[in-house]
Order: structure tokens, then sequence, then C-alpha cells
């Protein structure tokens, strides 16, 4: 009988361990700063898995190593020791041309910086990832007026981004970081800039792209109003999960 429930375990163990489908891990992770005397550890042996599509928030004050964890998954920087898989694969084995690609293709970002170019129209702010992956120049059109439709801003796209309110600016961003349809979409205080009510509204599109296109929806924030939306939490102190 104790072998049987013990078969019965193993099965359920493993079985479980089968279903999970991470798309990124990190193993043992270090990032530390500065050397000698000077030398600060903003993450300090970190292991964390997240499986696709879902929505992750990572919360902590300022310094607790949220923000080095969100570069390292989404290979930004390297860190000091440790592992950060993508499917399983170690980006410390992946070329330059490969993790540029990972960047490009299958990830999206938004910051809590409006980062667009003000003397470039909307639609080119959008089209600039497909732009630097090389996509023919009608096909860029086409997924840059899909993903501003996406957001509700394509009647903005042939105004300068200069010419933007702070939210549409942040929903160009938006627009920007779905057009590539990523696997992955990392947001790092993507409320920080906005009023209440505009930022309620780039919230909405981010989880309606997690949910419609069952992409994996990673935020960083101080908000735990935001965070609450997460389909789980992790919150870090002093470069640890706590």
């Amino acid at each position: 009988m104790v072998g049987g429930l013990i078969m019965i375990l193993k099965h359920v163990i493993l079985g479980g361990m089968k279903e999970r489908n991470e798309i990124l891990r990190v193993e043992t992770l270090q990032k530390t700063y500065g050397k000698g005397a000077d030398a600060f550890s903003a993450l300090r042996g970190v292991t964390l898995g997240i499986e696709q599509g879902e929505s992750l928030a990572i919360v902590g004050k300022s310094g607790s190593g949220k923000s080095t964890l969100m570069h390292l998954l989404a290979l930004l920087d390297s860190p000091t020791t440790g592992k950060v898989l993508v499917n399983g694969e170690n980006a410390k084995d992946m070329s330059k041309r490969e993790i540029d690609s990972l960047r490009g293709d299958k990830f999206g970002f938004v910051f809590q910086q409006f980062f667009v170019n003000p003397n470039e129209t909307v639609l080119e702010n959008v089209a600039l990832p497909l732009k630097i992956a090389g996509v023919p120049a009608k096909e860029r059109r086409q997924k840059a007026m899909a993903a501003l439709k996406e957001v509700g801003l394509e009647r903005k796209a042939k105004n300068k981004a200069a010419d933007l309110s702070g939210g549409q600016k942040q929903r160009v961003c938006v627009a920007r970081a779905i057009v590539n349809e990523p696997s992955v979409i990392f947001a790092d205080e993507p409320t920080g800039n906005l009023d209440s009510v505009t930022g309620e509204k780039i919230v909405d599109l981010l989880f309606g792209f997690n949910k419609k296109k069952k992409a994996t929806l990673i935020i960083v924030t101080h908000d735990n109003d935001l965070a609450k939306k997460c389909k789980r939490q992790i919150k870090m102190k002093d470069g640890r999960i706590v």
C-alpha cells in the first residue's frame, strides 16, 4: 500500500512538472556592481520560474532589486553568476545575434519614461522594431496600423510624437511593444507618470493583450493595486525574493 502511494505521488509530482510551461527561468541569480569595498549586490541568489501566458508582478521598495531582476530576465544585462533560461536555453550559450533577435522578436518593453522619437510620426515610432528586424515597408505599415488600432490611436498615425499628450505617448509605447506580437511583455512602472484614469487605460491594454494573445506579462511596480491585478506577485527585499 505504501509502495502504491509513493507511485501515485511520483505521478502527481512528475506530471505537474511536465505540465509547467516555463518561458523564463532564473537560477541562483547574483548581480554585483563594483569591486572590493565598493561592491554592491543587487541580487543575491534569486531563483524564479515564469510560465507562458501568466501575469507576474515584481514588487518592492527602491533598491530591492526588482528592476535589476527584470533587466536580467529581459536579457538587457548579464548576471554576475547564475543562469537565465529562455525556453530552457541558457542565455549564456546564445550569441549576441540570437539575443538581439529574441529581444526584437519575442520581447516587448514598456517603461515609465515615454521613450518615443518626438520628431518621427506615431506610425514610424510604432514600426521601429519591425524596421530593425528587416520587415518590408508595406508589412511594417500594416502591422503598425493594426497595433495603433489596438490602442485607439490609428487617427494619430501621421502626427508627430511630440504633439501627443503623456497618456497618448504611453499608448504609442504599448503599441510598439505589441507590434511584433511578442511572447513576453516587460513593463517597468508603466503607469508611474500617468494620472489614475489614463493609467487605468494602459493597464487595461496590457492585461487585454496578456489574455487575448496568451503573452506573458511581467510588471515591476510600487503600486499594490496594479500588482493585485496580476495572477502572481513576488516581493523583493535586499536582492532576494521574500
